[in-house]
């Protein structure tokens, strides 16, 4: 329990009415979920505005409100508060009332279009293997030391966020690592949190159906670096496009990463840790960096820049090199990241999150590195529903471009009808369905396949493959789910792929004993 007095510490506070000295037991933005001696907070939502619930909160038994928009009625035996920014003082609240864990953690957020899961994952296994009890907050999972909790949203809600440090903080936590989306910025919910620092993986085109321009999310993910102080880092990838307007208007101290094979000329903004000599294998890689051989068992030339941002992350919270070079060398990927799957016969299978054309290009062109040369790279991908229109036909562009024989399938249709998104994605490639325009690695002719089961699409792949193929099921990675209408369907592509390896074996054995 805490003082409303002292919860409202932080915030501007534009009106109120009732005690300050009544006690909070919680917070709630969800009036269902409201119990006495809760505080309603109503915020003003991209589909609901929580203001229409007031009613029903106090109703439940909430007797402190939080309030943007001043309500019609206001009980006697209420506190109301109102705030220009209900979403801003939320944040600032929830962090008050969990004692201000952030300011107790060393916090690093990472933001960027790809790289935030593999890198904010890599930094608590470092850290972990370092010695240091860490927590991580991740599309994946969240983590507080040992303890697994699940996740939900790539960035949970202020007030998730806050119990969550505060758990880290409990349990003897040090370090913590957060993923910060583009969502999260533009709906505050990193508001009241103190970062040590901030990292920038790069920019490409995402989330379009929400920020409806490259401005705007540009603009979101800047904000997060506008909000570091000056005492924290702003650690950004020097071989992105957007990177100095990124960190330009940053407090923060700016320190870069980078390959020094790439362009060189957006490195001016500080100091820098680059890597030199890249080598890529099949499950590792390796680079030059401050005059060591760092190796990681990580595979494509975007996981270098994963781990370089890592290693520098390292260096600019105090670890030696040393420590640092061996304890990457046990870092792995996370789940649906570049997930390997072996299958009979020489086959390979990936799973991977890639899910906007930048990312799926990038784990295309390492899997294309990799493969024999006779050897064919199929991809199954499909794209999600009531998002971003615009990167269908482009993400189909990309496999076709990359691939030998593709898949075009159902990702998350959510609302849409399935068959629909297939239409939009194949505009894509309608105008280049000849080897001539789009020449595959060895000239042959590439096969197209159309299949809006995604389970039936895994199984015609796996059955297309011979010995020394690589098949990539692309766009879900970790999720265990598949989202039709409102409903969350058990799949996992991962599971589905072995399964369906485990069959295609049954059966060549079967054949090879009658043979």
């Amino acid at each position: 329990m805490i003082s409303l007095r002292d919860l409202l510490s932080d915030v501007k506070v534009l009106r109120v009415q009732g005690p300050l000295d009544r006690l909070v037991g919680s917070l709630c933005i969800d009036h269902r979920r409201v119990v006495p001696d809760t505080m309603f907070i109503a915020l003003c939502g991209t589909q609901v505005d929580g203001h229409t619930f007031v009613s029903a909160a106090i109703e439940a038994g909430a007797r402190c409100l939080l309030v943007q928009d001043w309500p019609a009625q206001v009980p006697d035996n209420c506190s109301c508060i109102q705030v220009a920014h209900s979403a801003v003082a939320l944040g600032l609240v929830a962090s008050a009332f969990h004692g201000k864990p952030s300011e107790k953690l060393t916090l690093v957020g990472v933001t960027g279009t790809n790289g935030k899961t593999t890198t904010v994952t890599l930094l608590h296994q470092l850290f972990s293997g370092l010695g240091y009890r860490s927590g991580l907050i991740s599309t994946v999972s969240c983590r507080v030391g040992t303890k697994e909790i699940p996740s939900t949203h790539t960035t949970p809600d202020a007030i998730q966020i806050n119990d969550l440090l505060a758990q880290m903080v409990q349990e003897g936590c040090t370090h913590a690592f957060m993923e910060v989306s583009s969502h999260a910025m533009a709906q505050h919910r990193v508001s009241g949190l103190h970062f040590a620092g901030g990292i920038f993986t790069n920019l490409t085109r995402d989330h379009l159906d929400y920020h409806g321009t490259m401005e705007n999310y540009f603009m979101a993910k800047r904000s997060f670096f506008d909000g570091l102080g000056k005492e924290a880092f702003a650690l950004f990838n020097a071989n992105d496009p957007y990177a100095n307007a990124m960190v330009g208007s940053t407090s923060a101290r700016c320190f870069a990463f980078g390959l020094e094979s790439e362009d060189q000329e957006i490195t001016a903004l500080g100091e820098g840790y680059f890597g030199k000599n890249l080598v890529l294998e099949t499950a590792s890689l390796s680079y030059q960096v401050e005059g060591h051989v760092l190796t990681c068992g990580l595979s494509g030339k975007f996981n270098a820049y994963n781990t370089l941002a890592v290693y520098a992350t390292g260096r600019l919270l105090g670890c030696r090199i040393e420590d640092l070079l061996e304890g990457m060398q046990k870092l792995t990927p996370p789940n649906g990241r570049m997930q390997s799957i072996v299958g009979p016969g020489g086959r390979l299978g990936m799973v991977d999150y890639a899910h906007t054309p930048d990312a799926l290009e990038q784990v295309l062109l390492t899997l294309q590195a990799i493969k024999d040369f006779e050897s064919r790279l199929i991809t199954v991908v499909g794209c999600g529903g009531d998002r971003d229109r615009g990167k269908r036909p482009l993400m189909a562009a990309v496999v076709f471009r990359h691939s030998d024989a593709m898949l075009f399938t159902s990702d998350n249709p959510r609302n849409e009808d399935p068959e629909h998104i297939l239409n939009e994605m194949m505009a894509g490639i309608s105008e280049g369905l000849s080897t001539q325009e789009f020449p595959s690695v060895d000239s042959r002719q590439k096969l197209v396949i159309r299949q809006a089961d995604r389970a039936e699409a895994i199984r015609l792949a796996v059955q297309m493959t011979a010995s020394g193929d690589i098949l990539l099921v692309a766009g879900k990675g970790h999720e265990a789910y598949q989202e039709i209408r409102g409903v969350r369907y058990p799949f996992n592509d991962a599971e589905q792929l072995q399964h369906q390896f485990e069959k295609l074996e049954t059966l060549e054995k079967e054949a090879s004993s009658k043979g």
